[in-house]
């Protein structure tokens, strides 16, 4: 038997990569960074109007409003041109943003619509799971990752005075488009029939366009393949490695790469939003500011509306676009989808916007009484903020996990105030339910007998699907095969 062929440190290198992330590295691409609405939708709609023969549009938030409006009318235009337009919405994130009407337009025009995960009475618990893919591939020819979504809320306002919301996404041609939208059949073929792979581009029929190697990693709900992978890239990083993140939830083993990457004298830097959109993720992004702190992790907050990217650059030759957050639902719940990038040249673009993106944002250190502050800028040799001041009260460190813990690490005054909070909602539920009892009973009792409809529902299924799969491996006799 012929001895296993020796593999070089730059093979194990690649196969790990592959292997954590679930994604071959793709040669011959072009990349273009595109910023903000500014430069992302522009080209979204120049690629969409050029389309030939196919358009595959996804994304989580689609409104009726100007900019939505303004994509329905051209996906409906190259509909009737004979285009096969193909387009998923999450349902959770679309529920309320559109009507029935704006839905109805599209499908009349021959755009073929479909929803992702719906409520299901056989599945209580399904809305956890959302489509939070952006993303559309056009003719096999060009294709774009992407954190924003369709919706006037990346324009801004104005005449409010409101800047527009600050967001990142990539413009991929080559061979790599192909996986683009197989990533998109997998959530199609998860809401209906399948999509027949004559429907797709043959990547070996796509010509090179550039010289950047990629990999598209396409996370599914519980294949933590881009945790994985960023958890490798905490691990392989030697002296930068630079976050930005919309919905920073703090998840241990991810804090903990980063805290080992600090420690060991690599530049890790984490930018977050000041505000968001969704107001209980200011909190609890908060709480895991200290750990990360402590170990030399520096995190800066947002000055602006709203900063929504999802990038990482690492050493400046590794990059990361998309739509994954750095929290349990990106990396575990979700359909998410991710440009990784192995270029220098592209990630030299991403580190300048990162250091634009400092001039407007304010540092968050430790005090010397080891409390979270916001830090005021100290001049033009380090980029730490634009001296906007004190964002306020800074709660943190994983209090409720520091409580159930061993008591290795003293609570501060802040996550005491967090523990309160939590016990003070403990009290009140504990109260209605002696006071008035069946208000905790009867939504329990409620849910107890959905799940057991759902369960008998889901056997029920099961057993019919037994029975076709044995009648169809054991056809009855005297009955021709239809085959």
């Amino acid at each position: 038997m012929a001895a296993p062929p020796v593999l070089t440190l730059s093979d194990l290198t690649e196969r790990a990569f592959a292997r954590t992330s679930g994604a071959s590295l793709i040669p011959g691409n072009a990349v273009r960074v595109l910023l903000d609405a500014e430069e992302n939708y522009p080209a979204w709609l120049e690629a969409i109007r050029s389309a030939q023969r196919s358009i595959f549009f996804e994304n989580y938030i689609i409104e009726e409003d100007e900019v939505g409006l303004a994509f329905a009318e051209e996906l409906a235009q190259r509909a009737r041109a004979g285009v096969q337009v193909r387009l998923i919405r999450d349902w959770m994130g679309s529920r309320s943003g559109a009507s029935h009407r704006f839905w109805r337009n599209l499908e009349e025009a021959g755009v073929e619509l479909r929803v992702f995960n719906p409520p299901n009475l056989t599945s209580p618990l399904g809305w956890v799971s959302r489509d939070h893919r952006k993303m559309i591939a056009v003719d096999g020819r060009i294709g774009f990752v992407t954190g924003l979504c369709v919706s006037k809320r990346w324009l801004g306002d104005p005449a409010r005075r409101i800047p527009p919301w600050r967001d990142t996404g990539v413009e991929l041609r080559g061979p790599a488009v192909a996986s683009v939208e197989r990533a998109f059949k997998e959530v199609w073929d998860a809401t209906g029939a399948p999509l027949p792979v004559e429907a797709l581009s043959d990547p070996g029929a796509i010509a090179l366009a550039g010289d950047v190697s990629v990999r598209i990693v396409a996370g599914q709900p519980t294949s933590t393949d881009l945790f994985r992978l960023d958890q490798l890239i905490a691990a392989a990083a030697q002296r930068t490695l630079w976050l930005t993140d919309a919905y920073f939830v703090g998840f241990v083993p991810y804090v903990q790469a980063l805290r080992g990457a600090a420690r060991d004298g690599v530049d890790v830097r984490l930018l977050v939003p000041s505000t968001t959109d969704i107001p209980l993720v200011s909190p609890l992004s908060r709480a895991g500011y200290r750990p990360l702190l402590e170990a030399g992790v520096r995190v800066f907050e947002w000055n602006g509306s709203m900063i929504h990217a999802k990038t990482a650059v690492a050493d400046g030759r590794w990059a990361r676009v998309g739509s994954s957050n750095l929290n349990i639902a990106s990396f575990i719940g979700n359909y998410e989808l991710d440009v990784a990038i192995e270029d220098a040249s592209v990630a030299r673009v991403l580190e300048e916007a990162y250091l634009r993106d400092l001039s407007n944002s304010t540092e968050i250190v430790l005090s010397r009484h080891r409390r979270v502050r916001p830090l005021a800028p100290r001049g033009p040799a380090m980029p730490r903020g634009s001296g906007r001041p004190a964002v306020g009260a800074v709660r943190f460190a994983n209090a409720v996990g520091a409580a159930a813990a061993s008591g290795t690490r003293a609570l501060g005054a802040v996550e005491g105030g967090i523990e309160v909070a939590l016990a003070g909602g403990l009290l009140v539920l504990a109260a209605v339910a002696i006071l008035w009892p069946a208000v905790v009973a009867y939504p329990l009792a409620f849910l107890g007998v959905w799940l057991s409809i759902a369960l008998l529902l889901r056997a029920r299924r099961n057993a019919q699907q037994r029975k076709a799969d044995r009648l169809a491996a054991h056809p009855s006799p005297g009955v021709p095969d239809a085959r």
